[in-house]
């Protein structure tokens, strides 16, 4: 296969390479990407406070933070997946994309776990997945107690492919956190020193929230915890062995996709949870268990896990019977189907990622309010333990409305950032593929941005919370463009502010369907948003100051059930009536902390300006497509050269501005930029090399030649075809199919 950095520069394969090549920085937004690029890289060095000395980088710079991970330098697989981003942004900007080979490199060695840190998946049994365990709404419930009987899981209709595409058992996904400074103290392989360490924390159903969690090595030694190490507070067994467990966020797999192979994998994600038949799932012995491809929903749920005995001897897989649309990414369902560099090799992967596509789109539509805004997700097992919902509740082929999937507290659904992370992917669809579906869904979400987004005076207000009620209407798919839909449905604001992250995420949905449709009003908001970002930057990047009263659950209880003793990494004593802060006493020697302890004791609420590298990633990029697409000049912000006249062939010109794939200009043209890289025309509103002779006769396009790549050696496979010509792949690098092929 090409190589990331050939791929990401050629192929179109989102939206954000799929942008015309322009000269860097040709606005403020492309000046302004650059510089946030820099301070979040060190120029490139990853030696700066988002980044550890073992180039992981931080969930967030400041150490004192709980949110979905509980503390600031732990990374999750998420922000890998920003990272490559960042990077590919920057490529754009810039004509260097090695940032991208260096973030993949990283994110496969810190969050892929290799061939040893998951021994014995040759051991597995696609036929018996896994050892069946009832989730539960109540923590106090756990230890789940599993359930040996054969006959309640289904089988696994895609290991034996990806086995025989790949040549390993081993899976191909990312573990979605790790602990950056080996703050917890567990070490990778229990060795309690190296870093970064795969870790683990939610485990315990819906009302487990990050205060509630007790977490854990993934690498389960039995050296710490209590007697069966940590095992017994999560599952009810007759004895406990020795074993490792992984499991993936899949949102953040899909937004990573720059490889066949991770989409490949990534379909577990599309599986209920104990391959179960998708649809009126009642009863754990009663609901069918599957057998072929009767089990995948062809979703993306919000997990997927894997794990075997430490001595190589078992092995188990699960999906997820749960999704939820804030993770829906039909970009990459459409890239995994129809992209050829990037189809995977599983003999039935193209055709489940395009039902996939298909699926997405449905989800999102029958979840659209009369708002626009989207609602929460689907089950195919009520409660984790295939119970019978309300007669009131509608469904989705068989599957559940939940309008808070997978957590509780709090409600999954309720934080916008979900809106802008589950319709950018489908906007940026319609920008790229012109998915009419797509296009349509985006268009009503859009309404409800414009109304709920607003500039005053510099300032950016946006909802940053919803509140739901009432259900989404039976879902027919015939009913996809059926006016007066879902009238009982309603997303709510309940809460407005500034939340950085969240409104660069939502504006960049609404930037891919504004240029799309050419909506100036989108457009506009869209501009005004980001300019008033500016307001809001300091030496890190962009923030804002937080009161956290959440904080006062530090003092909270974790649950642990009566006689259950143990101790952690961090030498804490686990036993029942543990707080969070108890169990977590390294907290005590952060330089933050102070201000937390006041609180508990009846003091201010703490405050906190965080910098969080998904949030600084999505304001770069927001400001880099600015750039790239030359926003401003569709709103007449900025003259925008014209075309050059001279109909002449092509010309020359500096073999250093090729190499950054610009093209030359033709010959004849007009100087009108000058640097050390030589100089710079203008054609057709794109910045060209400007030589002085036409060009040689090439055996191949020569608009493949301007770019930097050769002619291919011979006649082969045509990978991909685009308006330059006819690619090929020699040698891993891509090159230009012969014109008398």
């Amino acid at each position: 296969m090409p190589s990331i950095r050939s791929a990401i520069a050629l192929l179109g394969a989102t939206a954000v390479m799929a942008a015309p090549m322009k000269k860097r920085a040709n606005t403020q937004y492309g000046q302004r990407a650059i510089e946030h690029y820099n301070i979040m890289t060190g120029n490139g060095s990853y030696r700066s406070e988002y980044f550890s000395p073992e180039n992981v980088p931080y969930h967030s710079v400041e150490t004192l933070m709980v949110e979905a991970p509980d503390q600031g330098h732990e990374s999750v697989s998420e922000t890998y997946s920003f990272w490559v981003w960042l990077e590919a942004v920057n490529g754009k900007l810039t004509g260097d994309y090695s940032g991208v080979e260096t973030a993949w490199k990283y994110l496969e060695k810190h969050m892929i776990p290799d061939n040893k840190n998951q021994p014995g998946n040759n051991k597995y049994n696609a036929a018996a997945p896994a050892t069946y365990a009832p989730e539960d709404d109540d923590i106090e419930n756990y230890p789940a107690q599993l359930v040996f009987q054969d006959g309640i899981v289904g089988q696994d209709p895609i290991a034996k492919e990806l086995q025989q595409a790949y040549g390993t058992w081993d899976i191909y996904a990312m573990h979605w956190i790790i602990d950056g400074d080996n703050w917890y103290g567990y070490g990778q392989q229990g060795d309690g020193r190296s870093k970064p360490s795969f870790i683990n924390t939610f485990q315990r159903g819906p009302s487990e929230s990050t205060w509630k969690t007790v977490p854990h090595p993934c690498w389960e030694t039995m050296k710490w915890g209590g007697r069966n190490g940590f095992l017994d507070l999560f599952t009810g067994d007759n004895s406990y062995s020795k074993q490792w467990r992984y499991t993936a966020a899949p949102d953040a797999d899909a937004r990573a996709i720059q490889a066949a192979k991770l989409g490949d994998y990534l379909r577990y994600a599309q599986y209920d949870k104990y391959f179960k038949k998708i649809g009126n799932c009642i009863g754990y012995q009663q609901c069918q268990a599957g057998r072929g491809k009767n089990s995948p929903h062809y979703l993306i749920s919000w997990y997927f896990a894997w794990g075997g005995g430490l001595q190589g001897d078992w092995a188990w897989r699960i999906g997820s019977s749960h999704t939820h649309t804030g993770y829906q990414n039909p970009l990459a369902a459409w890239v995994l189907s129809t992209e050829p560099a990037f189809k995977p090799k599983g003999a039935t992967a193209v055709m489940d990622w395009a039902t996939s596509l298909d699926r997405q789109l449905e989800l999102f539509r029958w979840l659209q309010t009369s708002e626009g805004c989207i609602a929460g997700g689907a089950t195919n097992s009520w409660q984790g333990h295939y119970a019978q919902p309300d007669s009131d509740i509608t469904t989705f082929y068989g599957m559940y409305y939940d309008w808070q999937p997978v957590y509780h507290d709090p409600p999954s659904n309720n934080w916008t950032g979900m809106q802008g992370w589950g319709m950018e992917r489908v906007c940026s669809l319609y920008y790229v593929s012109g998915n009419e579906k797509a296009g349509k869904i985006c268009r009503d979400w859009a309404k409800w941005v414009k109304n709920t987004t607003r500039v005053n005076g510099g300032e950016i207000v946006h909802a940053t919370n919803l509140e739901w009620s009432g259900n989404p209407d039976q879902w027919k798919a015939s009913d996809f463009d059926k006016s007066n839909r879902n009238a009982s449905l309603h997303g709510t604001v309940s809460s407005e502010g500034t939340d950085l992250g969240s409104i660069a995420s939502i504006t960049k949905g609404l930037l891919w369907l504004s240029m799309k449709d050419q909506d100036q009003e989108g457009l506009r908001l869209v501009v005004d948003v980001m300019d008033a970002m500016e307001n809001y930057k300091d030496n890190l990047g962009y923030a804002t100051e937080e009161a956290r009263l959440d904080y006062s659950k530090f003092g909270d209880e974790v649950y642990i059930p009566y006689g259950w003793t143990g101790k952690n990494a961090q030498g804490a004593n686990l036993r029942n009536g543990n707080t969070f802060i108890d169990i977590r006493p390294k907290y005590k020697q952060d330089p933050e902390w102070a201000q937390v302890e006041n609180f508990l004791n009846e003091g201010d609420a703490p405050t906190f300006t965080y910098h969080r590298f998904w949030g600084q990633t999505e304001i770069m990029v927001n400001n880099g497509l600015l750039d790239i697409y030359d926003v401003p000049s569709m709103l007449g912000d900025v003259p925008n050269p014209g075309p050059s006249p001279s109909p002449s062939p092509a010309g020359t010109c500096s073999a250093s501005i090729t190499r950054q794939g610009y093209k030359c200009c033709k010959a004849g043209c007009s100087v009108v930029y000058s640097d050390e890289d030589g100089d710079w025309g203008v054609e057709n509103n794109e910045w060209c090399g400007c030589g002085k002779t036409a060009a040689p006769t090439d055996k191949c396009s020569a608009s493949i030649n301007s770019q930097g790549y050769k002619c291919c050696s011979s006649c082969g496979e045509v990978y991909f075809e685009d308006g330059d010509g006819k690619w090929g792949v020699e040698n891993d690098e891509w090159c230009g199919i012969p014109l008398n092929c």
